[in-house]
């Protein structure tokens, strides 16, 4: 095949979703061991944490909702599964570990979801979907870690639970740059529009949510 991969993808998968009327930003597992350099889990995402903070601050700025997610295992990986065994690291996220922390900076807001998880995607087992459909959610704004695995699980299963998805690029990070611009050309093509941190902001802050500009 002699089509560069842009060419070829674009003969079928070529399409924008676009934005919602009213989204919601989820910061998926942001925990302190990515960050952590005597972790097996250190990825040196400080730029997507960064990113995915200035975000955050302007989401509350608009009155949208902020959901972060961490994920919590029992001692030992009890609830943990086929996943917990599979995935060693995992157990960086056992309850009371320094590393399963949410990361220096990213502070819990009273005001702001926590979703506690087991498993890659943010809805899988857990009553995201359904509390966002409560709150009249039509657009669900990712950012996280890491881009190849609960990003992008997270973002299949919004789009299949029927909302319209967005991945921040920016605010998004992996251990390795080749699953991480992979993965978002994927989620691209097929699930979601990957789009910068300049166009979400500029998104949120096109909203009339009843909130004055700051």
């Amino acid at each position: 095949m002699t089509q560069n991969l842009d060419d070829n993808y674009k003969i079928a998968y070529d399409n924008k979703a676009g934005f919602g009327k009213s989204p919601a930003l989820v910061m998926v597992d942001f925990a302190h061991g990515y960050f952590d350099p005597d972790c097996v889990l250190y990825a040196g995402v400080d730029d997507a944490l960064a990113s995915a903070l200035r975000v955050r601050e302007i989401a509350h700025e608009m009155g949208i909702p902020v959901i972060l997610t961490e994920v919590t295992y029992q001692r030992g990986g009890l609830n943990g599964g086929r996943f917990f065994e599979k995935a060693k690291p995992l157990s960086c996220f056992v309850k009371g570990e320094k590393t399963a922390e949410f990361a220096q900076g990213l502070v819990p807001r009273d005001d702001e979801i926590i979703v506690t998880k087991q498993y890659p995607s943010a809805f899988f087992g857990t009553s995201l979907a359904s509390t966002l459909t409560a709150m009249g959610i039509d657009n669900v704004v990712l950012t996280g870690l890491t881009t190849s695995g609960c990003v992008r699980a997270s973002c299949v299963d919004s789009m299949s639970h029927g909302f319209i998805t967005s991945v921040v690029a920016d605010a998004c990070g992996d251990r390795h740059p080749a699953p991480h611009e992979a993965n978002l050309f994927d989620m691209n093509a097929k699930y979601a529009d990957v789009v910068s941190e300049a166009e979400i902001i500029a998104f949120f802050r096109s909203l009339k949510t009843g909130k004055p500009d700051a």
